[in-house]
């Protein structure tokens, strides 16, 4: 295989005035400064975003709260599913362009930015388009006595909560953005889109492709800039109704605290944490490192729920740590758009510079690295897949999340010290399992504490199966039927007749 050819339409994207989505409409705004988006594999500015500011805050509030009390209301729960389906078939048509400005954006690699980003986008908005006309209450019994022959009967209903603001992370700019507008427009919202300045120019495209779907003007907004302007203003906004977010724990950490003061706004905060992975001694070396580079080093590591922490039986980590170097020195790492690239660059410099001072915290701390822990020559923001094998459960880079192809290694002894390494974290995103014997899976997984737990692989998602994580690492889930209850309000009726 070789570097693919950017389209025309993508050349041409590049090359455009960018600001912000409002209305159906895309806008400079108002403000005199604008960011640099840059190609993390080379370090050039491949385009400049305008930054937002209040006035873009309070138009695109404004446009979706009368696009909620207005257009989106009118609309049929059919009518709003069959806006996301068609929705999906744009994105399948437009599937090179998109994954091409992804993997432009982000350096993820462009076999995984056409399969996740955009095919998975698709799937995803299919799973949300069905729930549309599927979002019910239910009739209730109530035991009230009768004092004059009188009845009483009740019901409840879904309503959904209002504007939505939903901030986006970098790593999955197109994807994450799908999982919070598809929730938010099948139960009846509207909603207004921060994505990450680092990568703020998929979700443009998409917008413009989601008019082109017939979704209603309004429905659907973006303002872009920093969080500090921007992300806040939307939060504090009166018109805002609930946030939800997806990034850094103390980042969540804030924007809850924000939502709480702010009239206790309902929030969903799906914030990573420091997952583990755990190979129970049935499991064979050549297995036991296949699920590794699965669980750890997929997209440079940079997926929240990817495993950082891998608990490896002390008969079998000599052995597996030898065949996983010998694994990761055969990686070709390279340009994201060569679809023979298996492991492409960080995704933007300040992201960069902390995987390095990482590897300096493993060295100061006396961890060995057995493979990797150094930035590669030339141009571009890429470091070397590493593994490092920890000396115990304290070490820095067993507790703070690396969020890059960092795998850190501890030995065990047996299952019960097992669970109490695996649990000791203040995090509970995702873990995995990998053993053969199933029984011993069933019976440890209900010990294991995280939010998600895969049994025999690591980081696949389905629409159907609710995600999120428990203490530090979120309230709230995304898709499955659970979304519903984090976008809608339950009303009680009672009646007397």
């Amino acid at each position: 295989m070789s570097e693919v050819k950017l389209l025309e339409s993508v050349t041409t994207f590049l090359q455009r005035s960018h600001g912000h989505y409002i209305n159906g409409a895309s806008v400079l705004g108002q403000e005199n400064e604008a960011f640099s988006v840059v190609n993390p594999a080379d370090g050039e500015v491949i385009a400049t975003v305008n930054q937002g500011g209040e006035h873009e805050v309070n138009q695109a509030m404004q446009a979706a709260s009368e696009a909620f009390h207005g257009v989106w209301a009118q609309t049929s729960p059919m009518e709003r599913g069959n806006c996301l389906n068609r929705l999906a078939d744009l994105l399948q048509k437009n599937s090179e362009e998109l994954a091409q400005l992804e993997s432009l954006c982000s350096g993820k690699p462009i076999q995984l930015s056409r399969m996740l980003d955009v095919g998975a986008s698709a799937d995803y908005l299919r799973y949300f388009a069905g729930w549309s006309t599927k979002i019910t209450g239910e009739t209730l019994n109530v035991s009230l006595p009768s004092l004059k022959g009188e009845k009483y009967s009740a019901f409840t209903r879904r309503e959904p909560v209002g504007v939505v603001v939903g901030i986006i992370p970098w790593n999955f700019s197109i994807m994450i953005a799908i999982w919070k507008l598809g929730a938010a427009l099948a139960c009846g919202c509207t909603i207004v889109l921060k994505p990450s300045e680092y990568t703020p120019l998929t979700m443009l495209r998409v917008v413009e492709l989601a008019k082109e779907a017939g979704i209603p003007d309004g429905v659907i907004n973006i303002v872009n800039g920093s969080g500090a302007r921007v992300g806040i203003s939307l939060i504090n906004h009166p018109q805002c109704a609930k946030v939800t977010f997806t990034g850094s724990v103390p980042t969540g950490i804030s924007v809850g605290k924000l939502a709480l003061e702010q009239g206790l706004k309902r929030t969903t905060l799906e914030l990573g944490g420091k997952n583990a992975a755990a190979f129970l001694s049935d499991m064979t070396v050549e297995k036991i490192v296949d699920g590794i580079l699965e669980a750890g080093y997929v997209y440079q590591g940079q997926i929240c729920a990817a495993a950082e922490r891998f608990y490896i039986p002390s008969v079998h980590i000599d052995a597996v740590l030898v065949l996983l170097s010998e694994r990761l020195s055969a990686m070709k790492i390279g340009s994201p758009l060569d679809e023979s690239t298996e492991m492409g660059p960080l995704a933007n410099k300040e992201h960069y510079e902390k995987i390095l001072s990482m590897f300096e915290t493993a060295r100061q701390e006396g961890n060995e690295i057995v493979y990797g822990g150094y930035a590669l020559e030339g141009a571009g923001f890429f470091v070397a897949p590493t593994v490092i094998k920890a000396k115990s459960v304290e070490d820095t880079l067993m507790n703070e999340e690396t969020f890059g192809p960092i795998g850190t290694f501890l030995s065990y002894e047996d299952e019960e010290e097992l669970i109490t390494m695996m649990n000791a974290t203040p995090f509970g995103l995702s873990a995995s399992l990998w053993t053969n014997d199933m029984s011993k899976a069933m019976r440890m997984l209900p010990c294991i504490k995280a939010g998600m737990l895969w049994i025999n692989m690591h980081t696949f998602l389905d629409p159907a199966v609710p995600f999120g994580g428990i203490k530090s690492s979120g309230v709230g889930r995304e898709f499955g039927s659970a979304f519903i209850e984090h976008y809608t309000e339950l009303k009680s009726v009672m009646m007397r007749y």
